[in-house]
């Protein structure tokens, strides 16, 4: 069966900029998987320790044949070829992918909640998710227009096209 996926991409080291735009490429490659859509790369403000570098975060829209949870172990392992390392809790790192939403799925797993808990006050997910899915419905949080993370909006700043 064919679902469809959101996968928010972050990045403040190394490059990061060339770290998003090579995740996105692998995302099309991943097994059972194929890439639809990719939104523009934006510069925000890091949460948490403001002692890092600014992020790169984009969002892309996959439709694959994984369930949730083989789909999360293909994005810690593409997270991991990136050198993912985690010392600190919403500290720097070269690549970040966290699962937004699968299909209308709600789950609350140890390893994983759908939708992303953090989805609607985060402005670097919602204004690229926009750019992908304008009318988009997020399960037990109504339409992403209307989420908090708007007020927030502002403080993005898009990136120019590289690709």
């Amino acid at each position: 069966m064919l679902s469809h996926a959101y996968i928010g991409l972050g990045s403040n080291l190394d490059g990061p900029r060339d770290h998003v735009e090579r995740a996105l490429d692998e995302l099309d490659g991943l097994k059972l998987t194929r890439l639809l859509a990719a939104s523009s790369c934006y510069a925000s403000r890091p949460v948490g320790p403001q002692d890092q570098p600014d992020f790169v975060n984009a969002v892309a829209h996959l439709e694959t044949r994984l369930s949730p949870l083989a789909l999360l172990d293909q994005l810690q392992a593409l997270e991991q070829r990136h050198a993912r390392v985690r010392r600190r809790h919403w500290g720097p790192r070269t690549l970040d992918l966290d699962l937004l939403l699968y299909d209308d799925q709600c789950l609350d797993h140890p390893r994983l909640r759908l939708p992303h808990p953090e989805i609607a006050g985060r402005a670097f997910v919602v204004v690229p998710l926009h750019e992908l899915a304008p009318t988009l419905e997020l399960p037990g949080l109504g339409p992403l227009k209307a989420l908090p993370a708007w007020q927030d909006a502002d403080d993005l700043r898009a990136l120019l096209p590289q690709r």
